[in-house]
């Protein structure tokens, strides 16, 4: 899913309202999770439901959002409580679009 080995996916860890788009999640990158949305990284936003994402990265030439809803179930829940910013590996990117549950133990910050 992910274009190069040496993008990241940055996970905002405040419920996000679905119904923003570009500029809003723009702004929440830059915010909360404390980056430029146009580094090249890719941020993931979940709603308070965990039953929809959206993707936020940069192409070069604009913004591109990915967007999921999951016909049941929930996606995996992070603690929201750490300092750090969450960072997921592409395995648990994939594996967190596809619903699995992810236990992040190992966080890093940028």
């Amino acid at each position: 899913m992910l274009p190069s080995r040496k993008m990241r996916v940055f996970v905002c860890k405040v419920p996000t309202d679905m119904r923003g788009s570009f500029d809003s999640l723009y702004k929440k990158a830059k915010d909360i999770i404390g980056l430029d949305p146009k580094s090249g990284h890719m941020f993931l936003f979940v709603n308070k439901f965990r039953n929809r994402v959206k993707v936020l990265f940069y192409d070069g030439t604009g913004f591109v959002i990915i967007a999921k809803r999951l016909d049941r179930g929930r996606f995996s829940q992070f603690n929201q409580y750490y300092r750090q910013n969450i960072i997921l590996t592409q395995a648990e990117f994939a594996l967190f679009l596809e619903g699995a549950a992810i236990n992040k133990r190992f966080i890093e910050s940028p």
